[in-house]
């Protein structure tokens, strides 16, 4: 039976923490925000919604994605890495299944990224289309007629858990991407997999 796979996409199909983390810092230097202690802050930022968590340093989510193209042009999106694994499980799963791209980044900079990431998803949906990942997941099921027992939200912070879980979804936590496996546990997502196989017999035996 076919299923609505929703893939969240740093750190779950490109390695961009580092990348991320970096620009992140350059935006609030440029809006004169406070800047990231260290890692750990800037993961914390994903604890729930990234421009909720954002918005408690005093930055609006208006502010911050102006800035973000302010800054895009210095930076290097070839430096990313690409899971290929992932894209691999990706290629399989899409013969059967609706697979969408949902993401807290724009849409540009994710085909800047990868500019065949069309050629693996239905729908690249950036930030440009809702800042919520509740209402793309939710705007998803209703574009796609299929409901919320066969729909799959896989993403890699406790955020993204839980904007699934609010949404009415299955959860599947990733830990090869930005949280570690015990802190995603503390979400309580559906499921926790190590391996883009494991997600693959997961969407295949459900």
């Amino acid at each position: 039976m076919q299923k609505l796979l929703l893939f969240d996409f740093d750190g779950v199909v490109v390695d961009s923490l580092a990348f991320y983390e970096h620009s992140v810092n350059l935006c609030l230097k440029r809006l004169g925000a406070p800047l990231l202690k260290d890692r750990s802050d800037f993961l914390a930022l994903f604890d729930d919604n990234f421009y909720e968590g954002i918005a408690k340093r005093g930055v609006r989510k208006e502010d911050l994605t102006h800035a973000t193209a302010r800054v895009a042009p210095q930076l290097d999106y070839g430096k990313i890495g690409i899971h290929t694994e992932v894209l691999d499980v990706v290629e399989t799963l899409r013969t059967e299944h609706v697979l969408s791209l949902i993401s807290s980044n724009s849409a540009q900079a994710i085909r800047a990224i990868h500019s065949a990431i069309d050629s693996y998803f239905d729908h690249v949906l950036g930030y440009e289309f809702m800042f919520s990942k509740i209402d793309k997941i939710r705007h998803e099921m209703k574009r796609t007629g299929i409901p919320k027992e066969r729909t799959y939200y896989i993403g890699d912070t406790v955020g993204d858990i839980k904007e699934g879980k609010t949404a009415g979804v299955r959860t599947v936590a990733v830990t090869w991407g930005w949280h570690p496996r015990e802190r995603l546990a503390i979400a309580s997502p559906d499921f926790i997999v190590d391996t883009p196989q494991e997600l693959e017999k997961i969407v295949n035996s459900g």
